[in-house]
């Protein structure tokens, strides 16, 4: 196993290519990074509808009886 030391991948210029395409197209290539980048898209996602379901359940929650009559 490579513990950090000789890597073909970075010899070659592999690691740089596929860094460079991911940053550019601004998609990780990498199945964690995606998971990364979804989390956090999911974080604001709900940040972002829950409020809106606070928003709208408002007028809904304040209703008396007296205004369906």
């Amino acid at each position: 196993m490579n513990k950090g030391g000789f890597s073909w991948n970075r010899l070659l210029g592999i690691s740089a290519a596929k860094a460079r395409i991911s940053r550019q197209i601004g998609i990780p290539l990498t199945r964690s990074g995606r998971q990364r980048k979804l989390g956090r898209a999911m974080g604001c996602m709900t940040l972002l509808v829950g409020g809106l379901v606070i928003i709208l359940l408002i007028p809904v929650l304040t209703c008396t009886s007296q205004d369906f009559t």
